[in-house]
């Protein structure tokens, strides 16, 4: 049956008039009763050219039946459902909100918006859901104060559902205070009340104050859901609190709230993030129903516990994987300092056709400046934000500033620099840090004083960065003068890494008796780099008796570490204490230590090659040691060249 075109008006066409009895009999109706059956858009269009023929297109009751399905269904049609919605004189509050929450489950904030100001405009008398969905279009555009005054004005502002709607708005904002003052004058609240407020606290991490509700609201006589308990969970994470989460845990079963699969994902994220990877294997494996995220908390947790054995055969055991378990593993691999590992999931992902979320970006980019792969984080930026045009984020560009920066293009992290718009401290930060890791100690500070009068207040990082820079670049007077100003000027408390970098600048200055005078004065136990500063000093300046000191604590600290043994004996052999190098030759081979071989490696086409001193494991070496020779043999050539022309 044809369906009559969308211009066609329905005032063209005869409208049949409807007693009390037919319209009690509408549900009944064969046509009705096939919608609930719908299950597709072409099904729906003969329903719809057959509720025409018959005139039940005219009656509210059918036409809302419509619109429910092409707006809300999975597989309807929002732009079908806004037609036959224009076409309707008449809409009534129901047939609104329909097409509102239609526009909001397919994102369009904006239009769902702008159908709710209509709505009002029309003078269409709104209901508690009108003002709820109202409400949701301003979440994701930063409005909705005109919303709560129009909830004032027509006298809504009692209503429970609109004022949960309230608490739920101001806090998806991160407005916490409004949230708190809507729900402390509603004169009755229910569990959407409260895990509304729990939840905003959770979100904008609040986690201690978000418990401290939850601990009100079990003093209130309201129980929780299991909605409640997954931010109560969240919470837990963010605290890391073990025994918290495991008090909660005990309450979840004590109250017997309904364990979901996506409650029982957030006791087992609770467990992963608080560092109990037993616990959290012995729920996974309990676990009768498991999802993506169940399998991709797995991969995080081992991740964490730096066991990537297990979080690879568990991301290669999973029935179905998406963009975050994909993530995750890259993530794992990236901050367990395994960045070869992390490009291989990389490119594999990509050969999946997956596109990237910004957290994988961050992950791959740190994995570039682990490794030095200056190519393929060059490839990133040019085929994600200069020919696709995506928004280049703060968080995004940081990590491309840190990236350009650690892989030696210190020009290109200025550029990019220079090019954004918004920054935060983090973005000062890293060009001080790469500024002074390129040893441009004065564009270092530089940046650090441009900082400080653009109104950023400089953290432990910032700090860092500007007295490694007063140590790479011997800047003794204005070191001192910083090192001071951590406590003084900003109240920061020095941590043992401001101590190494200032120990560092006071040893390579010459002044090893200040500078160990620092380390007897230090709050905390000096660490490894601490103590690397000084042996390292006393190398630079013959100082045997206080690096023959800096190297017993080190030895105590790491007695595997070759370069500490090193870095003696080569202090020793420069003032020719024979005996010691002895010494230091008979240490190494009683704690079973061997000098740690050169390598290096290098990226080709996104596979990794590898090479350490004298190595000839790589199925190519003859032919690399071949060229390796004629390279040798041409520059030697070029030598005796420019010795015989500088002779004529």
């Amino acid at each position: 049956m044809k369906l009559p075109p969308f211009h066609t008006s329905f005032s063209t066409l005869s409208r049949p008039t409807w007693n009390s009895s037919q319209t009690t009999l509408l549900i009944k109706n064969p046509t009705l009763l096939a919608i609930e059956s719908c299950n597709s858009m072409p099904m729906l269009k003969q329903i719809h050219a057959q509720m025409t023929r018959t005139g039940l297109i005219f009656h509210v009751f059918p036409l809302s039946r419509l619109l429910t399905f092409c707006a809300l269904s999975e597989t309807g049609d929002l732009p079908y459902a806004q037609r036959l919605f224009n076409q309707f004189p008449n809409p009534n509050v129901y047939m609104w909100n329909i097409m509102i929450r239609g526009y909001l489950k397919s994102q369009l904030h904006v239009k769902g918006l702008s159908l709710f100001r209509l709505m009002v405009r029309k003078c269409v008398e709104l209901d508690r859901r009108s003002f709820v969905f109202g409400l949701k279009a301003c979440e994701g555009l930063g409005v909705g104060e005109s919303v709560h005054c129009l909830i004032w004005k027509v006298g809504f502002c009692w209503d429970l559902v609109v004022r949960n709607g309230l608490v739920h708005f101001y806090g998806e904002r991160g407005r916490l205070g409004c949230a708190r003052k809507v729900f402390d004058e509603s004169p009755e609240r229910d569990v959407v009340c409260w895990t509304s407020l729990i939840n905003g606290y959770v979100k904008q991490g609040m986690s201690d104050e978000g418990l401290r509700v939850f601990e009100l609201m079990k003093g209130s006589g309201v129980e929780p859901n299991e909605i409640t308990m997954i931010a109560v969970f969240s919470a837990c994470s963010q605290k890391g609190d073990l025994e918290l989460g495991k008090s909660v845990h005990d309450y979840v079963k004590r109250m017997n709230v309904n364990m979901s699969l996506n409650l029982m994902n957030s006791v087992l994220d609770m467990y992963v993030k608080c560092g109990s990877l037993v616990t959290a294997i012995e729920i996974f494996e309990s676990m009768r129903i498991r999802d993506v995220f169940s399998w991709t908390s797995m991969i995080n947790g081992y991740a964490k516990n730096g066991d990537l054995v297990m979080a690879r055969k568990v991301f290669d055991e999973m029935p179905e994987r998406n963009i975050v378990s994909w993530n995750a593993m890259i993530a794992g691999y990236s901050q367990n300092n395994k960045p070869k590992e992390a490009l291989e999931v990389f490119y594999e992902m990509e050969n999946a056709g997956l596109v990237p979320l910004e957290s994988t970006l961050v992950c791959v980019l740190s994995a570039c400046a682990q490794s030095g792969c200056l190519d393929l984080g060059q490839w990133l930026y040019s085929n994600y934000f200069t020919r696709t045009r995506i928004h280049l984020t703060v968080t995004l560009g940081n990590a491309f500033i840190d990236m350009y920066a650690k892989c030696g293009n210190i020009d290109a992290a200025v550029e990019l620099f220079n090019k954004m718009q918004d920054k935060d401290l983090v973005s000062w930060n890293s060009m001080i840090v790469g500024f002074a890791s390129h040893g441009h100690a004065v564009k270092a500070l530089n940046v650090f004083k441009q900082m400080r009068e653009m109104g950023y207040k400089p953290d432990e990082i910032t700090f860092v960065g500007v007295l490694s820079a007063c140590s790479h670049g011997g800047l003794l007077a204005q070191g001192r003068r910083y090192f001071k100003e951590i406590e003084n000027n900003y109240g920061l408390k020095p941590t043992v890494e401001h101590y190494a970098c200032m120990i560092d600048l006071l040893g390579r200055s010459g002044l090893l008796d200040e500078a160990y005078g620092l380390i007897t004065e230090m709050p905390m136990e000096p660490d490894k780099a601490v103590w690397g500063a000084i042996l390292n000093a006393c190398r630079m300046h013959n100082n045997l008796d206080l690096g023959k000191l800096a190297t017993e604590k080190l030895i105590n600290l790491d007695p595997n570490d070759s370069g500490i043994y090193v870095l003696m004996e080569s202090l020793c052999a420069t003032r020719c204490e024979w005996d010691e190098v002895k010494n230091v030759r008979s240490m190494m081979r009683g704690n079973g230590v061997k000098k740690t071989p050169g390598r290096s490696s290098i990226e080709v086409e996104g596979e990794f090659h590898e090479f350490l001193v004298a190595d000839k494991s790589h199925p190519k070496s003859e032919n690399i040691y071949k060229v390796l020779g004629e390279i040798i043999l041409f520059s030697r050539l070029e030598d005796a060249s420019d010795v015989n022309l500088s002779f004529d």
